[in-house]
């Protein structure tokens, strides 16, 4: 009984550790993929010269989930009628942190694209975009330096934590 409840310890703790090393695996991807529906909305915008309304719709079913959601979230709130955007976008800012692998600087740097999102003309809100896309690529440079560094390490940890709490407890 003893080594079944050993054995029970170090699988969960192995996979406590292939979990976390998974968010850091997905937080990369889904930072490109962030930036990826950014420049779909740019061109929405700019070349189409879609409303928001229409640029989230576009955008939300060019993407893969979880950003695909977002945009879905922000379509079905305007649709509604909700007048606030920020409001909007700050509410589905909140629900992606929750179903991503994205991190406080993404949420940061979302939050501050959100308030300047729909108060500019054309041009000025392009320039919002590539200021967002510059930001997430510095974040992104910092959670592919996060992948290298620390995922390989968070799969032994977990191992070799449940390894050390079964030697402790024997």
């Amino acid at each position: 009984m003893k080594w079944l409840g050993a054995l029970l310890l170090l699988i969960a703790t192995t996979w406590i550790g292939f979990e976390i090393a998974s968010y850091l695996n997905n937080r990369p991807k889904q930072i490109r993929q962030l930036k990826s529906a950014l420049q779909t909305m740019e061109a929405e915008i700019v070349y189409s010269h879609a409303p928001l309304i229409d640029a989230f719709w576009h955008v939300a079913n060019q993407s893969p989930e979880p950003i695909a959601g977002f945009f879905q979230m922000l379509h079905q709130q305007l649709k509604e009628g909700t007048n606030e955007l920020i409001l909007a976008w700050s509410k589905a800012v909140g629900n992606l942190m929750n179903n991503s692998a994205l991190s406080f600087d993404e949420k940061e740097i979302l939050i501050q694209f959100g308030q300047t999102l729909g108060q500019h003309d054309i041009s000025q809100q392009k320039k919002y975009i590539q200021l967002a896309l510059t930001h997430l690529d510095r974040v992104l440079e910092d959670a592919v330096d996060d992948q290298h560094r620390y995922s390989k390490m968070v799969k032994s940890l977990g191992f070799l934590t449940g390894l050390f709490i079964i030697l402790l407890l024997i």
